[in-house]
């Protein structure tokens, strides 16, 4: 999955803020190698840190979960902290890549909201692993100069009433995750009989699919090329600002929360240093550059209750609990499941 905001510049400005970070604090000595998404964090983040504490940002990119998860078990870099969403941390816990953190300690612990701390516990059961700092959920963004009815259920892409107007994500965990929640399963299963059965209907449902994308789900239709698409939350809200005749709706049945977090790894020798930078990513102001930066969910309450009322009532920016009590966070790594799934998804692209 790839969650980001694309912004023109960004080397330009990075180089300008590296060079504003050796007019601060003179540099201690220590450093931290920090793995991220690509575009995923304000690069006068790192420069404020730096200045701040003296301690050296040295700033690694990955496009997926997947590209990170390879280039970290590679060993060619020792990554101290890196942010991958929910499963793929999961799996990093789950072979002991990942090092405890004293998030009690935390100064600012207290401005990332219960609910999302929750949210981590579905994959970090004891809050000692991974500090929540982007969420949101997949749902349809859809054109309502086109769509007359309100659109409430993930029914409306596989009934036929819109062939050949949507557009699906291309992605495996995500095309199978809402096919198992419309058909009343959840996301997680490990059961070959249901998994087979999202198979059956996102195969039923794919003369009715222009195109599997990505990135570009949302452009299709903020173009009017398509009239609905499965598409990340963060990237709904951008939609509807390029073009306001589009909305965005989380279904009845329930979807994904997914959720972005930072870990420290077990490579990991200056944990304090970690836990001071991540600290400091939980500070409010730090969080709200970040926000602004990036324009997905923000689990800080400290920036949420600093939003206009729009935005916080906007569900693509800030959704309410009403519509996401049926959604389950993805924490599915069974290698037999996945397997299934990998080679079903072969199919169907082939078909």
């Amino acid at each position: 999955m790839i969650r980001k905001r694309i912004i023109i510049g960004c080397c330009l400005i990075m180089l300008f803020a590296l060079v504003l970070s050796g007019c601060g604090k003179k540099k201690s000595g220590e450093s931290l190698t920090v793995f991220n998404y690509g575009e995923y964090m304000d690069p006068d983040v790192c420069a404020q840190f730096e200045k701040e504490t003296g301690i050296e940002i040295k700033y690694e990119e990955a496009l997926t979960p997947e590209e990170m998860y390879t280039k970290y078990k590679s060993g060619a870099i020792d990554y101290d902290l890196l942010c991958t969403s929910d499963y793929m941390l999961k799996k990093l816990m789950e072979e002991g890549e990942l090092q405890k953190i004293n998030i009690n300690g935390f100064e600012n612990k207290d401005n990332i909201g219960k609910k999302y701390w929750e949210f981590a516990a579905s994959f970090d059961e004891k809050n000692e692993y991974a500090v929540p700092y982007f969420w949101g959920t997949l749902g349809i963004l859809y054109d309502t100069t086109k769509v007359k009815e309100p659109v409430d259920s993930w029914k409306v892409l596989f009934d036929g009433s819109y062939k050949g107007q949507i557009i699906m994500q291309n992605s495996l965990r995500d095309s199978f995750m809402l096919a198992l929640k419309y058909l009343g399963y959840s996301l997680n299963t490990t059961e070959e009989k249901e998994i087979r059965e999202a198979y059956d209907l996102l195969l039923a449902q794919k003369p009715d699919v222009q195109a599997y994308l990505v990135d570009e789900a949302r452009d299709e239709v903020v173009a009017g090329n398509a009239t609905m698409a499965v598409v990340y939350s963060g990237e709904a809200y951008l939609g509807h600002e390029y073009n306001p005749d589009l909305t965005y709706v989380i279904p009845k049945e329930g979807s994904e929360v997914w959720l972005d977090a930072f870990a420290v790894t077990k490579q990991c020798k200056n944990v304090e240093a970690a836990e001071k930078f991540l600290d400091f990513l939980c500070r409010k102001e730090i969080a709200k550059k970040n926000f602004e930066y990036i324009y997905y969910s923000t689990p800080n309450e400290a920036v949420i209750n600093s939003l206009s009322e729009e935005d916080r009532n906007n569900e693509a920016l800030v959704p309410s609990d009403e519509s996401i009590k049926n959604c389950e966070v993805c924490t599915q790594t069974d290698k037999n499941a996945i397997d299934l799934m990998n080679k079903l998804w072969k199919e169907l692209k082939a078909n």
